[in-house]
């Protein structure tokens, strides 16, 4: 069987162990919880800045707020005002919506609740009764971005492909519409938008081989409105709009058969002026563009922001970021709205930075090329042709052979969202830099419930068992790096940077208090000056940061809040290379909110004792190691790590007990754990194949309790070399990445 292939950007499938979810909640006894909102008060959003009433506030998606009350001179005053501990270990991505004093939040496994703003107290939880099977399809944990409110509702998109309508006053479902077909690998991890009643929802998929779209839904009923695709299917079948039928053309072969891919997994905005709804849609199915398309061809609309109309869905104007995608480089990341002063011109304009590493300024009326410069080392493209608005490639070919390049799939930019700061003027991006090898697999064939990359490696790659997980998580993080900057959309330059830890961290919010805040893998949340980018405040938060913040006001005071919950692609599968710190962290996920004058404080972070010793490995398990590595770095890497190092959150396999060790056929091929989130592999996996994974992990249990047993002068030792290491391989990426900027 083909695999797919195995690089520090690999993405997670599946969940070992999760804690069982909550049934709904009743809602308590309290006010009105009207959630009032309708495309007035959007539109007027800055008239009543108290309230964050839509995914980035206002439909421009500019992350930045008038209230100016905390600032940059008190924001030292910052302290804990509540926190809200949400019950799950997994990643938590979303960004909270706030309507007169009360919130309204997603968390891992598409659960909503609803909380007093002011106090933190819970007034309704659902949790949707999700179908966790579903998780192994799920490329990136089983996060969720957020939810919408509309008119008294509160909608949200699931892991299992539905839109859910809740009652914003008790929590109950008022209707439930499944957007997906169940026999294709689809899930749902963004947030929903609403554009004049219709609540507008995508889906993601495209690494197993699904076809992308976005849907419209009446907001009162659940009826479909419209339906936009974002690539062609057959020919033969007839095209559903002129749209796709242009879009073919770009195509050749027979993509259809495994989807095309195109998901519209995240990013939307809407100008209402306009009566435009833009979308970002996602990266090929497979990645491999030479087997995807033979032949060549742009792909429409890969890796694309589209203009349409929200009314009827019908295709306004399009531009291809990366025509002919074969890497990943998926434009579903954020989108801002902005009016800039451009050669003396007002321009009304639409701002990504998505993952290709290019920073593109476009007209948002036309679509027309204004700039893009690249915002990280790019080594496939030297620039983007001013007269065409496309890319000037390099030789980047690995048809014929590999291809080391930058971006990786994980991009210079992945799904969390920018701000723009409308005193400075600057946008802030979360940036990392990370590199791939990528390379063609002939010998390429689709599978089922696979990710269908068409690039070779996994079914042969695996981690030198000579190496201990802690040596890999010692050697890893020197290959990546991870920063804020302040970025000129305007001038097309860097104004300012700040340095992370690691590349896996949070997103943006800007305020008119000449702030930024951010909070990182590195357990930080950190507020900065938004002109100079000097650190002025920051707080533990006792778990990675990956969401994005938000501020709001309850009578009178200024309140900012963070979702702390360490996940997603890097921080599930490789925190080897993000900057979790294990001793630092707390395994359960939290909703922390700050104010001026606030003394609250966390609890401290107690670690669980290590378990007992795995067991003795026989003659025949020392005979399967070998097989056994391969097979868990084809299948289990996604969500347990390689080397089994995994998100901090999740169990260490390398550390099972006595009763996990007994029931490990159950739990892999027999799904024993499969409510909490552990698929059953029996479909793909022999008896043998499941002894002989069990056979790798329990030697790395034997290697983990020797590193634990050895004396302090030999970990000094080995602390000692793998430090050079590190070195070492931090000069060959500067060296590289010095190479790459200076052409």
């Amino acid at each position: 069987m083909n695999r797919t292939y195995l690089t520090w950007s690999t993405l997670c499938l599946c969940l070992f162990s999760l804690p069982l979810m909550a049934a709904q909640i009743e809602p308590k006894s309290v006010g009105e919880l009207q959630a009032n909102v309708s495309a007035e008060r959007i539109v007027a959003a800055d008239s009543e800045p108290g309230n964050w009433m839509a995914h980035g506030r206002t439909y421009s998606e500019q992350r930045f707020s008038p209230l100016k009350k905390i600032n940059h001179k008190n924001v030292d005053e910052l302290g804990l005002a509540w926190k809200f501990d949400t019950g799950t270990i997994n990643g938590l991505e979303a960004t909270p919506i706030v309507v007169d004093g009360i919130m309204y939040v997603s968390l891992s496994w598409s659960e909503v609740a609803a909380l007093d703003a002011k106090t933190g107290e819970l007034l309704w939880r659902n949790n949707l009764n999700v179908d966790k099977t579903r998780a192994r399809f799920a490329c990136c944990d089983v996060v969720n971005r957020g939810v919408a409110v509309w008119e008294g509702k509160v909608f949200v998109g699931t892991i299992d492909g539905r839109l859910v309508a809740l009652d914003a006053k008790t929590g109950k479902i008022v209707w439930d519409q499944l957007t997906v077909d169940l026999n294709d690998e689809y899930t749902i991890t963004g947030a929903p938008r609403i554009v004049k009643g219709r609540v507008i929802i995508g889906n993601g998929g495209a690494e197993f081989g699904v076809r992308g779209y976005i849907t419209a839904y009446d907001a009162h009923t659940g009826k479909q409105l419209w339906r936009f695709y974002t690539v062609p299917g057959n020919p033969e079948n007839g095209f559903e709009s002129p749209a796709m039928e242009m879009a073919a053309n770009t195509w050749n072969g027979e993509w259809w058969t495994i989807g095309g891919g195109g998901t519209v997994w995240d990013s939307m905005a809407y100008d209402s002026e306009l009566n435009l709804l833009y979308i970002g849609v996602g990266n090929g199915s497979p990645w491999n563009k030479y087997l995807r398309s033979p032949g060549g061809g742009d792909n429409l609309f890969l890796s694309s922001m589209v203009a349409i109309n929200p009314d009827d869905g019908s295709y306004v104007w399009h531009y291809q970021t990366t025509p002919g995608e074969g890497w990943d480089y998926t434009a579903t990341q954020h989108m801002i709205l902005a009016d800039l002063e451009i050669d003396g011109s007002n321009r009304k304009v639409i701002m990504q930075a998505p993952k290709n590493g290019f920073f593109y300024v476009l007209d948002r009326a036309t679509g027309e090329f204004i700039s893009a410069e690249n915002y990280v080392p790019v080594t496939w493209a030297t620039h983007i042709d001013p007269e065409t608005g496309r890319p000037v490639e390099t030789n980047n070919s690995y048809e014929k052979r590999p291809q080391f390049q930058f971006p990786s799939p994980l991009g210079g930019h992945n799904w969390q969202p920018m701000c723009y700061h409308q005193e400075t003027g600057y946008v802030y991006i979360p940036t990392r830099e990370m590199g791939m090898l990528y390379a063609h697999d002939p010998d390429f064939e689709y599978e089922d419930n696979y990710w269908n990359l068409g690039m070779p490696g996994a079914k042969d790659l695996a981690v030198p068992t000579f190496l201990s997980a802690d040596m890999v998580k010692k050697i890893a993080p020197s290959m990546t790096r991870g920063y804020l900057q302040a970025w000129d959309p305007v001038k097309q330059e860097v104004a300012w940077r700040v340095d992370h830890t690691g590349p896996w961290n949070g997103g943006l919010l800007c305020t008119d208090g000449n702030l930024v805040f951010q909070g990182n893998g590195n357990s930080e949340f950190v507020a900065y000056s938004a002109d100079k980018g000097k650190r002025l405040w920051a707080f533990n938060a006792q778990n990675g940061i990956i969401a994005a913040p938000i501020t709001y006001e309850v009578d009178g005071e200024q309140y900012v809040s963070i979702l702390a919950g360490w996940g997603g692609s890097i921080g599930l599968s490789f925190s080897i290379i993000g900057n979790a710190n294990e001793e630092q962290m707390t395994r359960e996920g939290r909703l922390l909110t700050f104010k001026l004058g606030a003394e609250g404080e966390l609890p401290p972070v107690v670690h669980e004792k290590r378990l007992p010793e795995p067991p003795e490995l026989t003659a025949e398990d020392k005979k399967l190691v070998t097989k056994g590595n391969k097979l868990y770095h084809a299948n289990c890497v996604y969500c347990h790590g390689p080397a089994a190092i995994s998100n901090p959150r999740l169990k260490d396999l390398r550390y099972m007990d006595a009763k996990v060790h007994e029931q490990f056929d159950a739990i892999v091929l027999g799904g024993l754990f499969i409510d909490q989130g552990m698929p059953a592999f029996s479909d793909i996996m022999s008896q043998e194949d499941s002894k002989a994974i069990h056979a790798y992990l329990t030697k790395l249990g034997h290697k983990a309790l020797k590193l634990e047993q050895q004396s302090g002068l030999w970990i000094m030792i080995k602390n000692i070399v793998f430090s050079i290491v590190s070195a070492i391989s931090s000069f060959f990426i500067g060296i590289v990445t010095w190479l790459v900027n200076a052409g």
